[in-house]
């Protein structure tokens, strides 16, 4: 996970030193473009797809483990590499988990942070920026992808099975990697689409008075 410490929130009404509008402006264009790339920029994405990659690398050595044991008849030394195999795939899943909740948690304090910052003023010039068009529909469409392969993946897989051909072991397995695929796809949406929904709000929000 990214050690980058989050900009700090903007400091209360009472504490503000600005000393003209476009000092705040210049400050709140620098916050609200950092955390903008925060949410959506090249390295969140990457990191999106590495942590579904690793929760999928457990998910495959956990489900061949399942496989091995749905065999029929296994004798000891199969069965404890079988476990073992287990043991490591959750080893590498628990993290990669842990690591996803973390990433939620962080977006959900940047865009807190973000709401703050664009709630000190207007900058309509520079805010027409903050719609992002093409980090928004690429983590739109790729999300959506993940979301219809695993939808796609949860109800082809039990349809497909057939007693006696397939064993119980591969039908959890196929359905564990289309939930997860399901599930990282919305988070993905729920970004894309709530950035986009953040910026269209903030543009489209009446103009405050200049002050004096």
């Amino acid at each position: 996970m990214p050690r980058n410490p989050l900009p700090p929130p903007p400091p209360p009404v009472h504490l503000r030193t600005w000393p003209d509008r476009d000092a705040l402006l210049a400050d709140r264009a620098l916050a609200v473009g950092e955390l903008t790339r925060r949410l959506l920029g090249g390295e969140r994405l990457t990191l999106f797809l590495l942590l579904l990659a690793g929760l999928h690398v457990g998910w495959l050595i956990v489900g061949g483990a399942l496989m091995s044991l749905d065999d029929g008849l296994v004798d000891p030394l199969s069965g404890l590499f079988a476990v073992l195999g287990a043991c490591f795939g959750a080893a590498v899943m628990i993290p990669a988990g842990y690591a996803v909740a973390s990433s939620v948690r962080r977006d959900r304090a940047a865009r807190e942070l973000l709401l703050q910052w664009a709630a000190l003023d207007r900058d309509p010039a520079r805010d027409a920026r903050l719609r992002a068009p093409a980090p928004s529909v690429t983590w739109f469409l790729l999300s959506f992808g993940l979301c219809a392969a695993g939808l796609w993946l949860s109800f082809t897989v039990p349809a497909a099975a057939r007693p006696g051909a397939t064993t119980y072991a591969e039908v959890a397995y196929g359905m564990g990697a289309g939930l997860l695929l399901w599930v990282h796809g919305l988070i993905g949406l729920a970004k894309a689409v709530g950035h986009y929904r953040f910026a269209v709000r903030l543009l489209r929000a009446p103009g405050r008075p200049e002050p004096a």
